[in-house]
């Protein structure tokens, strides 16, 4: 089962990785501004929080095996008409359907491994669920660059499709048939909630999506979208509030201390992860004169570190808990980052790349121990509302991040023109990274510590109550047979 979503996963996360190269190359090819070709990662991206709510409500009335099919033929349908796109217009509107499609299947990926696994061993289940992310920035920017390098753009939206038709063909084998039972009541859908948060959450990442090249968080451009964004979203969550069922998203789940807490820590490891994706390229490419292709092959032991790191964190976080295993990954986060606070146009590339290993490690260690804590104690008919929670706040958080970086680096950056001065001001960018970083440590505190799984203590219950009516039903016995002799 995880082999089978595994697959369907990476053509999502692959097309992301994958573009954030090529953006250059489409502006060229497409003959438009480099500030209308942002719209195709840019629409992409408003496309996934817009669907992402929408994951468990549709779980409910199509079944997760049939929901994640749907999704993979809407998303290999938008990746050959981008594919096919012949202007910009068109190739932004395919995008925007990958989008929608990609929206649903990350939190889809996680509640239906989750509900598999019944509570038990979260942590490798966890493990699990990160390799599509952890893959991502290893093979995405490095095969984006080779297929540019090789081949026409149209081509990175080509690669999809196997993973597409092997990922629905593998589902339609795999994935146990969940469909609700005909005379199952139908979940009916919180319209109003939809209307308050699906553009709410779009535009609160439209309006940090407008930060770099502007005047900062102070630009109208900026302003509006973001306190729209919040109003809606606050008019969401107090509506939610009074609802006992029935919600869009479950907001009262924030009150389990574990499924704050964690969603909190997710939001800055979004910040922490999201940031540095845009730090590093940036860095390799302008004070160092690499290409795209180069900028990706650099960026490869982070990538390898936080793939390597699956298998440890998730048996750490199942033996130790989910709270030792954050605070010491993302203290190490934080000080793999430090060496890039002090960079200039010369420092050693042996010295960033064992950096970049030791900072992948701990970011994969990060990410694994907040998600796994999100589903402790939670029923079954929860984890849907959590996995959409989780995947909402790291999202937030990478939006976040760039805004906030990008802004940092634009002003400690603006008017160098030198290596010198250019490696003064990612530096200091930099510095920003560490600080965010670290304000995530103490709250690593809120997670459980040894959490006990619900679904082992569900099943210890009934072992317990079983063994009562066993020795009950001895004793009865025992009683009878006594009678009977005398």
């Amino acid at each position: 089962m995880a082999v089978t979503l595994i697959v369907g996963a990476l053509a999502v996360v692959f097309d992301t990785t994958i573009v954030s190269v090529a953006l250059n190359d489409l502006a060229k090819d497409l003959d438009a501004p480099l500030s209308t070709i942002q719209w195709v990662s840019t629409g992409y991206l408003l496309a996934v929080f817009v669907t992402i709510p929408l994951a468990g409500w549709a779980q409910s009335r199509l079944g997760g095996r049939r929901l994640w099919i749907a999704a993979l033929g809407v998303f290999l349908l938008g990746s050959i008409l981008t594919a096919l796109a012949w202007d910009p217009t068109s190739l932004i509107v395919f995008r925007i359907v990958q989008g929608g499609a990609g929206g649903i299947m990350m939190p889809l990926m996680a509640t239906l491994l989750m509900q598999a696994a019944q509570g038990r061993n979260i942590g490798k289940v966890m493990a699990i669920i990160t390799v599509p992310t952890a893959l991502g920035p290893i093979l995405g920017p490095v095969l984006g660059g080779l297929i540019l390098h090789l081949a026409d753009w149209r081509w990175l939206f080509f690669v999809n499709i196997p993973f597409c038709v092997v990922g629905a063909l593998l589902a339609r084998r795999n994935l146990p048939d969940d469909r609700p039972a005909p005379d199952r009541p139908r979940a009916r859908l919180d319209t109003v909630g939809l209307l308050l948060l699906c553009p709410g959450f779009a535009a609160l990442v439209h309006g940090l999506s407008q930060v770099e090249g502007s005047a900062g968080f102070a630009d109208a451009k900026v302003l509006v979208p973001l306190i729209g964004g919040l109003v809606l979203v606050g008019g969401f969550t107090a509506r939610a509030l009074t609802r006992t069922t029935g919600a869009l998203v479950n907001v009262r789940l924030f009150r389990h201390r574990a499924v704050a807490s964690s969603a909190t820590l997710l939001l800055l490891g979004g910040i922490s992860l999201y940031g540095s994706m845009l730090l590093l390229p940036l860095y390799f490419q302008r004070v160092r004169g690499e290409d795209a292709l180069g900028a990706g092959l650099l960026l490869i032991p982070q990538g390898v570190g936080a793939l390597l790191a699956r298998g440890l964190a998730g048996a750490y976080t199942d033996r130790v808990g989910p709270r030792g295993v954050a605070f010491a990954a993302f203290a190490f986060v934080a000080a793999a980052t430090v060496p890039f606070a002090y960079v200039t146009a010369d420092t050693s590339e042996a010295l960033l790349m064992a950096a970049l290993f030791v900072r992948g490690i701990a970011l994969g260690a990060a990410m694994i121990a907040p998600m796994g804590a999100a589903y402790v104690g939670l029923e079954h008919g929860e984890i849907p509302d959590a996995s959409i929670i989780t995947r909402v706040a790291q999202q937030l958080g990478g939006a976040v991040g760039i805004a906030v970086l990008a802004v940092i680096l634009q002003h400690s950056t603006g008017g160098a023109h030198t290596p010198g001065a250019l490696a003064d001001g990612f530096g200091t960018a930099f510095w920003w990274s560490v600080a965010l970083t670290a304000v995530a440590v103490p709250l690593c505190l809120l997670l459980p510590s040894l959490p006990e799984p619900a679904a082992t203590a569900a099943t210890d219950a009934a072992d317990a109550a079983t063994d009562d009516a066993d020795a009950d039903a001895t004793a009865d016995a025992a009683d009878s047979e006594a009678a009977a002799k005398a």
